[in-house]
């Protein structure tokens, strides 16, 4: 454990490293191929350095900040694009500029704007950080005790589990991050979920609701380049932003399968970018279906709520989870998560 507590540090004091010299020499360069150009190594040390830790959670969600969205950043400032071409809250003091730099490359904030995609105004539940630490908690006793609450004869209760688990976790982590900044910026970010679990549709779920920073890297570094190439020449909007979806839901698969290969290290099955392709597919047809039943597609949200959200949480024990489970990521990252709480609390 020890070691990888070194491993862990040197990465992050390499990803630093990596940082600060885009700060200082990729910015002085003009946007377009010869910055981007000046990134290429610094991307491709960003996929390798997951490879250097080997727990399931550091990995995670090292891979997830760096390898993902902070490549995607990068990727976007390399044409100046994105929340790294103009650092918010910019000084004079260089230091002060560097800092901020860092911190919107290297963790999942972004400063709320008005343009942001709000969701429809729905009831509030009072699911705040301490309620969910909470809930994570009973989730893993709720998994040391499978046995006894005769879970384990049933797996698709397990999966449920792990399902609601997931989303504690990635809430957790970005909530925490952006708790952070907002501490250090003192400006209103953006948060990082907006209650998935009241979710009326896809198209809400996705787009509105589940895992915003994502959603906002994936909408300026595929779906709108790719939209804008495509609407001229297939000469109508639909088909180009129908493609432009598709595309954004198969990068996340993608990435997904990355993250799932630093975390298991066994070969990828495409179990979850299939996951990813079937509900960006779902997406377009559900937005189909919308217009052309107008008016008549308005279902409650009694009943719209639970189609969704089911709808999500059984194609995921279908294809999401399995590759995980068959690798005994599941129980590796449960131990690790009991590991940090023992390691945190405090000693009387």
């Amino acid at each position: 454990m020890e070691e990888e507590a070194r491993n862990f540090i040197n990465v992050w004091l390499t990803v630093l490293a990596c940082v600060g010299y885009c700060y200082f020499v990729s910015s002085k360069l003009p946007p377009g191929r010869l910055r981007l150009f000046s990134l290429l190594p610094v991307f491709s040390l960003f996929a390798a350095l997951p490879l250097r830790l080997s727990t399931v959670l550091p990995t995670g969600v090292t891979a997830f900040f760096v390898t993902w969205l902070a490549s995607f950043k990068l990727l976007l400032f390399s044409f100046d694009r994105g929340p790294l071409s103009s650092v918010p809250g910019s000084h004079p003091d260089p230091s002060k500029s560097l800092f901020l730099f860092i911190l919107f490359a290297c963790f999942p904030v972004k400063i709320r704007q008005a343009q942001d995609y709000p969701s429809p105004q729905t009831p509030k539940l009072p699911l705040n950080f301490p309620s969910k630490l909470l809930l994570f908690g009973t989730s893993i006793l709720v998994h040391d005790h499978r046995d006894k609450l005769l879970l384990q004869a049933h797996p698709k209760l397990v999966l449920l589990l792990y399902s609601c688990m997931l989303y504690l976790f990635v809430d957790m982590i970005m909530g925490l991050s952006n708790a952070a900044a907002r501490a250090v910026l003192g400006v209103e970010l953006q948060m990082p979920s907006d209650e998935p679990y009241l979710s009326t549709s896809l198209q809400d779920f996705w787009g509105r609701r589940w895992n915003l920073t994502v959603t906002n890297a994936l909408r300026h570094t595929v779906y709108r380049p790719l939209k804008s190439f495509l609407e001229p020449r297939l000469g109508a909007t639909w088909p180009a932003a129908a493609a432009a979806v598709m595309a954004a839901f198969l990068v996340s698969g993608l990435m997904h399968e990355l993250l799932y290969y630093y975390m298991v290290r066994a070969r990828p099955t495409w179990e979850v970018t299939g996951f990813f392709v079937l509900q960006g597919a779902c997406v377009v047809v559900e937005v189909v279906a919308k217009w052309a039943a107008g008016e008549r597609w308005r279902l409650s949200r009694a009943v719209a709520t639970p189609l969704t959200v089911g709808f999500v949480a059984a194609t995921a024990m279908w294809l999401f989870f399995p590759q995980l489970i068959r690798n005994g990521a599941d129980v590796r990252a449960i131990k690790e998560c009991k590991a940090l709480v023992q390691l945190l609390k405090p000693k009387f």
